[in-house]
């Protein structure tokens, strides 16, 4: 019975390669009713399994075997997710790339073999620690760079709250200091020996966070809250979490969280979220925080990290095979990208920056969503696609290389923890040939897949390896950074909505900062049902290097290129309209008009005149002599 078809599909003809072979990537999948309770059900335990794991996951009630996972709001972040909860609850070791070939629980599971990958060791608490903690890999490149560039506001990362309501100072000073007891990262100092950098991890007595109240107004907060998010850690001697209460009346806060990027990611905003809610509502109530025990801390990881990837002395160790894999996949990357800059680059970045916000619409995400299902890919490959496009169509070659964080959390235990374990990964995506849209969509799949399954290397070990020509003028192997936020980000800052007798919701702060050429990055919007509809988007540029008028083109032209792909996605990308109307007619038009009236009288004679109405005026100039209009005549 395992072979009895589960839906048939009826098509006009085949979808075909450009070779004429069977195009099955292009085959629709079936689709199932989830409502009308269609989609079978699970046949054996391991397929019970792996149906909660997806529901899980998915955020969604129920799941059948034959339910995809990208369909269901499944994507890249939580597609790492599922394979770190499948290493746990079924113990093999599933490449994420298999998720993509067979995204349904019957695919996995007729994947999955006893001869699956070893499961690597989980991440465990370390009793006891060695004496000397070393820094992660992300911790030490993050290290190099304070060091290197000395105390800056470049890697701080705020968040501020607006609270409305009556705010119990003290019960929000007592919770602040119980989320630093539980999260030891919050509670980390970076010391520096003879062997490098190491972590040193407080006691809770001795880590109580800065705790700041200013008496303020509207107009003065305009400037009080960026200069407090731009104060610079030192990192040998206070810990990389601070916080600033801006009081603007009784009944009116603005809470302002200021952590390093060396302690915390954009994951570790939810579960800070969550426990400063649930810290402050005992607090209010007189009592301390009943939470469960974390599983792991950051320092574990730290550890786990260098003896699962191993040494590079060592020829078979993960992180010599992810070595020579990055090695060979960036060889020959260009150190820069040309881009269209407004003015020459600085000899030395002073990532000065500005940002321009925009929206990728319901209409245009639906479609961007549409060509990610013909082709088994994620939106964020369809944007990653459209993009590196647009940049060859404006002059930077065929070879764009683009910098994406990736979360790095690859086991469930770090689900919880407030630190750092993003990475940062180079995307090389390959558009010359003149393919269509579709095509080089499904170039960057591929691509994309071999560096999800190569994400542990560190990138500044990779940078050491692949050795770019080093400046302070740029980013090393690429400029132009690519990011889509789908995390748990919005709704951990929802759910401080719960503080008691407090209404909370996000207070923006004016950023100067541009660590990149360009950075476009986009965020998801969900409607009232959880689905996300749309996208935020934000592009901060470099105002060493660009206008904020062409910055703003950038954003028009990706846009129109976007739509016309993803609505014609068999089109060629050289065929893609990238200019307006009307800036198509100052290019064609306007600019070409140089026709002149031409007077009807020969060479000779309208020399002649020139030379009688002003005979002094110079003529001809070579090198040291000139003549006049009189001699030259």
């Amino acid at each position: 019975t395992y072979m009895v078809p589960s839906a048939f599909i009826t098509l006009d003809e085949l979808p075909l390669t450009p070779n004429g072979k069977l195009d099955r990537r292009a085959l629709p999948a079936p689709e199932h009713d989830r409502d009308s309770g269609e989609g079978r059900a699970p046949r054996t335990p391991r397929e019970e399994t792996l149906c909660a794991l997806f529901a899980e996951v998915l955020g969604v009630d129920n799941v059948t075997i034959d339910d995809d996972f990208f369909r269901l709001g499944g994507h890249s972040l939580l597609a790492t997710k599922l394979v770190s909860r499948i290493r746990t609850a079924v113990g093999v070791e599933l490449p994420i790339r298999q998720l993509f070939e067979t995204p349904t629980v019957a695919g996995i599971s007729a994947a999955l073999s006893d001869e699956a990958r070893a499961v690597r060791r989980a991440v465990a608490a370390m009793d006891p620690r060695p004496a000397r903690v070393p820094l992660s890999y992300a911790q030490q490149r993050l290290w190099f760079l304070n060091r290197f560039e000395g105390p800056s506001a470049t890697y701080n990362a705020p968040v501020a709250l607006r609270m409305t309501g009556a705010l119990d100072h003290e019960a929000l000073r007592l919770a602040l200091a119980d989320v630093v007891a539980r999260h030891e990262s919050l509670r980390t100092v970076f010391a520096e020996d003879a062997e490098g950098a190491h972590q040193i991890v407080r006691d809770p007595a001795d880590a109580r966070p800065e705790f700041t109240v200013v008496e303020t107004d509207e107009a003065r907060l305009r400037d009080d809250l960026p200069r407090a998010a731009g104060r610079p850690f030192d990192l040998a001697v206070e810990i990389p979490f601070r916080a600033s209460l801006f009081a603007l009346s009784e009944e009116e806060h603005v809470l302002l969280l200021l952590t390093h990027h060396i302690v915390s990611d954009a994951w570790s905003r939810a579960p800070l979220a969550r426990d400063l809610t649930a810290a402050y509502a005992a607090r209010v109530r007189g009592a301390a925080p009943e939470w469960a025990p974390l599983p792991v801390q950051y320092a574990d990881y730290s550890l786990w990290q260098r003896d699962v990837l191993g040494s590079e002395d060592d020829p078979d160790s993960e992180i010599s095979r992810q070595l020579t894999y990055w090695t060979d996949t960036l060889a020959g990357i260009p150190d820069q990208l040309e881009l269209p800059y407004d003015r020459p680059r600085p000899s030395v970045a002073t990532y000065r920056g500005d940002r321009i916000p925009f929206e990728l619409s319901e209409d245009l995400y639906a479609r961007v969503s549409e060509v990610a299902r013909r082709v088994q890919a994620s939106p964020f490959m369809v944007l990653q696609a459209g993009l590196a496009a647009l940049l060859t169509r404006l002059g930077a070659g065929t070879d764009i290389p683009l910098g994406t964080p990736i979360a790095g959390r690859t086991d469930d235990a770090l689900d919880d923890l407030v630190g750092v374990f993003l990475n940062t990964l180079v995307l090389r995506t390959d558009t010359s040939g003149n393919p269509t849209f579709a095509e080089l969509v499904d170039r960057v799949r591929e691509r994309n897949l071999g560096a999800y399954a190569h994400q542990d290397l560190p990138f500044e070990r990779l940078v050491e390896a692949v050795n770019p020509e080093r400046s302070l003028a740029r980013h090393p192997l690429f400029q132009v950074l690519l990011t889509l936020n789908n995390t748990d980000y919005q709704s951990a800052l929802d759910s401080l909505g719960d503080l008691p007798g407090l209404r909370a919701e996000r207070e923006p702060i004016e950023s100067s900062v541009a660590k990149f050429d360009l950075a476009f990055g986009f965020t998801e919007r969900r409607d009232a049902h959880g689905t996300v509809n749309s996208l935020h988007g934000v592009l901060e540029f470099s105002t060493d290097l660009f206008d904020r008028v062409t910055a703003g083109t950038l954003i028009d032209r990706l846009l129109r290129f976007l739509d016309h792909a993803v609505t014609t996605p068999d089109v060629q990308v050289d065929d893609i309209e990238i200019l307006a109307g009307a800036e198509r007619g100052r290019l064609l038009e306007l600019w070409n008009d140089t026709a002149r009236e031409v007077p009807g009288r020969a060479v000779v004679e309208l020399f002649e005149e020139r030379v009688a109405s002003n005979p002094t005026a110079e003529a001809v100039v070579a090198g040291e002599e000139a003549l006049s209009y009189e001699e030259l005549d």
